[in-house]
C-alpha cells in the first residue's frame, strides 16, 4: 500500500460491535478523503495462527465482528449516497476458517467447532499444500449507521450495507450505500483473503488487513439498498483454465435447494480428493460459488454450487 502523507489512518483500537448512530465519529472527512482503516479478524482477535478447534467453541459472541470506526463524511444527509471507493489492501498472511455450532448453511451436519489455518501472500492463499486458491481481499463488512436509535447487530446484512459479504468488493469496485443519518457514520470490517458466494459455512478466510478507501457523495440518490460498480464480471476470480465442477440441489425452498447444493458438493470433494467432511465444507465456504440458476418454474427451485478444478495443485 503506497504511503501519502495525505491520508489519514484510522488504527483497530478504534473498532465497535454493533451499528448506533449514537456512537461519535472517530474521525470526520471532506468528500473526496482517502482514509486507511486497519481491521481486526471476525473474531474480534480471539483466534491466532496457532488456535485449535476448541478455542472456535470458546468464541465470545458479544466481541466478533468488529468494524473500525465510525467516520463521519461532511456533507452526507438521508437521502445521498456515500460511494466508497475502495482502493487497496495490505494483507496479514494468515487466516482461519471456523465451523461454528450453530452457524452456518449445514448446522445440523456439522455440530462440533472445526477451525483451519491458511497462509496467504498478495497473490496466493495456500489452504492446503495441495490446494491454492487466488488472493481475492474484500471487506466483508461495509456500511453506514441506521436511522433507528440504539445498537443493531453487525452479524446480518442490512438496507444501510453490513455484513453483506459480497466477493466481488475488492480493488477497482465502487460501493454505492444509502445514508440514512448526517455524516453517513461509516465503518467497516471482517476482512476477508478468499471466499466463494454464499460463504456457506459461516466463515471465509478470515484475516486481519488494512484497506484503503476514499469517499465520495452522490446527492439525493435514494437508493432502497446498497449498490456497487466493478470493473470485472461478477465472481471471476478462481482460476477457470481447468473448468468447473457443479453440483445441484433441486427443492421447493431455496435455503434447502442450498443445503443440497452443498451437501453434493461434499461428497464430491470427498470421493474425488479424499477430503474430509469437515475440510470440504470449509472449502465450499471459501472456493464454491454458489448460485441460483432457476426461481421461476414451480413448485421447485435450482441452486447450483461451482467448484473450479484449477485450485487443486
Amino acid at each position: 500500500m503506497s504511503e501519502d502523507s495525505s491520508v489519514r489512518t484510522i488504527h483497530s483500537a478504534h473498532h465497535h460491535f454493533g451499528w448506533d448512530n449514537a456512537l461519535a465519529p472517530v474521525m470526520r472527512v471532506a468528500p473526496g478523503s482517502e482514509v486507511v482503516f486497519e481491521i481486526v479478524d471476525a473474531s474480534g482477535g480471539q483466534l491466532g495462527r496457532n488456535s485449535g478447534h476448541a478455542d472456535v467453541g470458546e468464541l465470545d459472541f458479544e466481541k466478533v465482528n468488529p468494524v473500525t470506526g465510525p467516520v463521519y463524511i461532511e456533507g452526507a444527509e438521508p437521502g445521498d449516497a456515500l460511494a466508497v471507493h475502495i482502493l487497496d489492501f495490505e494483507v496479514s498472511g494468515w487466516g482461519w476458517t471456523g465451523v461454528i455450532p450453530g452457524f452456518g448453511l449445514l448446522t445440523d451436519d456439522f455440530p462440533d467447532p472445526f477451525l483451519h489455518i491458511s497462509r496467504y501472500d498478495a497473490q496466493q492463499v495456500s489452504f492446503t499444500p495441495e490446494i491454492h486458491l487466488p488472493t481475492v481481499p474484500f471487506p466483508g463488512t461495509i456500511g453506514v449507521a441506521l436511522a433507528e436509535a440504539g445498537s443493531h447487530s453487525v452479524v446480518p446484512p442490512r438496507q444501510v450495507g453490513g455484513n453483506m459479504d459480497i466477493h466481488d468488493l475488492t480493488r477497482g469496485t465502487v460501493l454505492y450505500l444509502p445514508v440514512e443519518v448526517p455524516g453517513g457514520l461509516f465503518s467497516v470490517g471482517d476482512t476477508h483473503a478468499a471466499q466463494g458466494d454464499g460463504e456457506v459455512c459461516g466463515t471465509a478466510i478470515e484475516t486481519p488487513m488494512t484497506t484503503r478507501l476514499r469517499f465520495e457523495l452522490v446527492k439525493g440518490a435514494n437508493l432502497p439498498s446498497p449498490q456497487f460498480d466493478s470493473p470485472r464480471p461478477a465472481g471471476r476470480f478462481a482460476p477457470a483454465e481447468a473448468g468447473f465442477y457443479v453440483t445441484t440441489g433441486v427443492a421447493p425452498d431455496l435455503m434447502e435447494a442450498a443445503r443440497g447444493a452443498v451437501r453434493a458438493m461434499i461428497d464430491h470433494l470427498g470421493r474425488e480428493y479424499a477430503l474430509e467432511s469437515r475440510l470440504a465444507y470449509a472449502l465450499c465456504s471459501v472456493a464454491v460459488d454458489l448460485r441460483i440458476s432457476e426461481v421461476v418454474d414451480a413448485p421447485n427451485w435450482v441452486v447450483s454450487a461451482h467448484l473450479p478444478k484449477g485450485i487443486f495443485v
